[in-house]
């Protein structure tokens, strides 16, 4: 089983016994970061063959009375615009970044900062995967969360999380910090 499966896995055993956990997750981010790799993988799906995601992706998980509600949304510049009217009820947003895609940095910290200033993510946790760490080029998850400023997001939870979406690499870590700080909050 491979460690993206072991993640979501985790995440279902922990809520066991929930009859009421729902969380609809908004999975954003620049084009060619591997969103749609990491929610293939989650949803033990082959992530050989994986093509541009023009308009979006949703998968669900249901088990155990616990839904995750996973919406996969493109991010080539002409679709970006349209990601707000995706935001409603969400209880987190995954921001997936290319970490061997330096030129993009800039870029891809400014969507990031105007999404956490849109009013339906007021307060909503952000988990931040720096993907693509398989290969040699990529920046490290501390060096990224430095460019980002998120030290300065005050008004939320937030994680950032090395991982490689191919091999399934840290993506469990990631998926064990929903579980532990999102799930047990909505619980309350």
């Amino acid at each position: 089983m491979g460690e993206s499966q072991k993640g979501l896995l985790s995440v279902i055993q922990k809520l066991k016994g929930s009859t009421e956990t729902e969380l609809r997750i908004v999975l954003l981010g620049l084009d060619n970061a591997g969103k749609t790799t990491l929610l293939k993988s989650l949803a033990s799906e082959d992530v050989n063959t994986i093509t541009p995601t023009q308009g979006f992706n949703i998968k669900s998980v249901a088990s155990h009375g616990m839904k995750l509600n996973v919406w996969d949304i493109g991010g080539q510049r002409k679709i970006r615009p349209f990601w707000k009217k995706y935001l409603d009820n969400t209880d987190l947003l995954i921001y997936v970044i290319d970490s061997a895609d330096k030129k993009r940095f800039e870029e891809t910290g400014l969507e990031l900062s105007e999404l956490t200033e849109e009013e339906n993510l007021k307060g909503v946790p952000v988990l931040v995967f720096a993907n693509k760490q398989d290969l040699a080029t990529a920046s490290p998850a501390s060096e990224i969360a430095e460019g980002l400023n998120l030290h300065t997001y005050r008004d939320r939870e937030w994680q950032i999380q090395a991982c490689s979406a191919v091999s399934g690499e840290g993506v469990q870590d990631g998926m064990n910090w929903i579980c532990n700080n999102i799930v047990n909050q909505k619980k309350k």
